[in-house]
């Protein structure tokens, strides 16, 4: 199982702040990413934005691996002035 956490303004448009994941197999970020996709509205927001990705609080790809115990993030890109 890993930590999925949402920031921002997705944990308000998700409504949620943290889910728990199950994983069947070993999976990538992208894996994770389109399965919660899949579950439909408001997740496709997930798709619809650039959002930047952390595993175990560092920013990593869609293409890194996910393993049992793992946090993984999500967050809109930092703007300021």
């Amino acid at each position: 199982m890993i930590n999925i956490r949402f920031f921002a303004y997705l944990r308000e448009r998700l409504d949620v702040g943290s889910l728990d994941y199950e994983l069947s197999v070993e999976e990538t970020v992208a894996d994770v990413l389109n399965q919660l996709i899949a579950k439909g509205e408001p997740w496709t927001l997930l798709a619809e934005q650039d959002v930047l990705i952390a595993l175990n609080q560092t920013i990593t790809s869609k293409s890194a691996n996910v393993k049992d115990g793992d946090e993984l993030a999500f967050f809109p890109p930092v703007t300021g002035g």
